[in-house]
């Protein structure tokens, strides 16, 4: 790069977000590392440290289901730095549990923070993105390809995520706009933890779901403990970012893109169903 473009990252306090800011900073793009809380920098901050880039780093608050929030900080960016060159999606919630026992609250925060806070960073800088000819990449999830099982909400976001760029890509590029997908599997993060689940508690008042419950439970124990780290999820975030002409969808290792081809070669939906009865039973 002949001078130094600007990405702006949501979700960077922890996690592949965290690892992200960093990578794009090492790859000399200007960075704007935003979190909804930006007293949880601590980390990122000595990340940056670490690896020389801090100057390169610039942290600031949005929360991507307010508006306000949205807007006050993209005015920012674009003044302070003359416009925007790509953005990367990737602040989110994970969301356990089976409809009948979560409350529609639940399934709508689901929903707010995973799909319509990408749909709203999204449409609010396309305007500058059109301008730079940059990008938007967005940290999807397997999740987005394969639902899984106590995680209707969620994967019912991802895959709304996935519908709603894999429409925009086609329109996106005919004004110079790229538009990427990335797919994790597990990534050993604060993401799950976040989550503070009482896993005693959630077996305790499962009721006709505990059987299935704990099965999964011990299922996703095993898989978080071959995760990969948020260093090497990123890593294709960046190689996206800097890309000449990124694909539309990229998993971020190969366990993952065995585990998405299962469903984009399932026609009748069986072979998906036949894996995931296995997390159950």
């Amino acid at each position: 790069m002949t001078s130094p473009k600007t990405v702006l990252i949501t979700g960077t306090s922890s996690g592949i977000g965290l690892a992200a800011a960093v990578g794009a900073a090492r790859a000399g793009w200007t960075t704007i590392a935003t979190m909804r809380d930006t007293r949880k920098a601590d980390a990122l901050r000595k990340a940056a440290a670490e690896a020389d880039v801090a100057d390169r780093i610039q942290v600031k608050r949005l929360d991507v289901t307010d508006p306000e929030s949205i807007a006050a900080c993209l005015h920012e960016v674009v003044a302070e730095y003359g416009g925007l060159d790509a953005l990367i999606n990737n602040a989110g919630a994970a969301q356990v549990g089976t409809i009948e026992q979560s409350s529609l609250d639940d399934v709508r925060a689901a929903m707010e923070v995973n799909f319509f806070g990408v749909v709203a960073m999204t449409r609010a800088v396309l305007p500058h993105l059109r301008a730079t000819r940059g990008r938007v990449i967005t940290v999807s999830s397997v999740g987005g390809a394969v639902g899984q099982p106590f995680n209707e909400a969620y994967c019912a976001a991802k895959f709304a995520v996935e519908g709603f760029m894999q429409s925009l890509s086609p329109v996106a590029a005919t004004v110079g706009v790229d538009v990427t997908v990335i797919e994790p599997g597990a990534v050993a993060s604060e993401f799950v933890a976040n989550l503070d689940l009482d896993v005693p508690a959630m077996l305790a008042g499962s009721g006709p779901y505990a059987q299935a419950l704990q099965a999964y439970i011990a299922r996703t124990q095993r898989s978080f403990g071959n995760a990969q780290t948020p260093d090497e999820a990123a890593a294709p975030v960046i190689d996206a970012l800097s890309a000449d002409r990124p694909p539309f969808r990229i998993q971020t290792s190969q366990w993952a893109r065995d585990f998405v081809a299962t469903t984009l070669a399932d026609l009748d939906g069986s072979a998906v169903r036949s894996l995931t009865d296995t997390w159950v039973r």
